[in-house]
């Protein structure tokens, strides 16, 4: 079965984005967002909340279009409609059915992009397997939580972790639900 792992930037006090959706005090280049980047190519599948895919509207992003082209995309959303999307790019809705067929298909891990809220539901429903945290050194003091509005408390085991440049480390935990 495959592996959700939502490998998110965040900061030191748990927010994925500060207010205004802002992540300019994130880091944005070095070692560390190479090895980020070097990473994503190992995916063949991304997941995300609605929220998280418009965000990239910002960057260039064309609706229906996929964010990473190498990637199909799997967008949940009750919402969410393109009228011509290209064909790595599917919208579903919130039902967890919908996430353990993905998990059932053959091919690699699954890349969480996010955002928080679509995490926190994940978590909420022990479908996150491991947690690639690229921790930031920064304080936002509001903005988007990593979990969203999840309240669940899980352990967690650290797997690895490495230091980068501009302070930045990537940890990896395995979240440990109890069955």
């Amino acid at each position: 079965m495959r592996k959700i792992v939502y490998y998110v930037a965040s900061s030191l006090d748990g927010f994925i984005a500060g207010f205004n959706d802002d992540i300019s005090g994130f880091v944005g280049a070095g070692n560390g967002v190479d090895k980020y980047l070097a990473d994503l190519a190992n995916f063949d599948t991304v997941i995300m909340g609605r929220k998280t895919y418009e965000f990239g509207y910002q960057y260039g992003l064309q609706a229906g279009q996929p964010a990473y082209p190498h990637m199909n995309h799997y967008i949940f959303s009750e919402s969410l409609n393109f009228e011509n999307p290209d064909s790595k790019v599917q919208v579903k809705k919130m039902d967890i059915s919908e996430i353990e067929a993905l998990k059932n298909q053959n091919g690699t891990d699954i890349y969480l992009c996010g955002g928080g809220l679509f995490a926190g539901w994940l978590l909420d429903n022990q479908k996150i397997d491991i947690l690639k945290l690229k921790l930031n050194p920064l304080i936002l003091g509001r903005g988007i939580k990593l979990f969203g509005e999840s309240s669940k408390k899980y352990s967690l085991n650290l797997l690895d972790t490495q230091s980068y440049e501009n302070s930045l480390q990537i940890m990896t935990y395995q979240i440990q639900y109890e069955r």
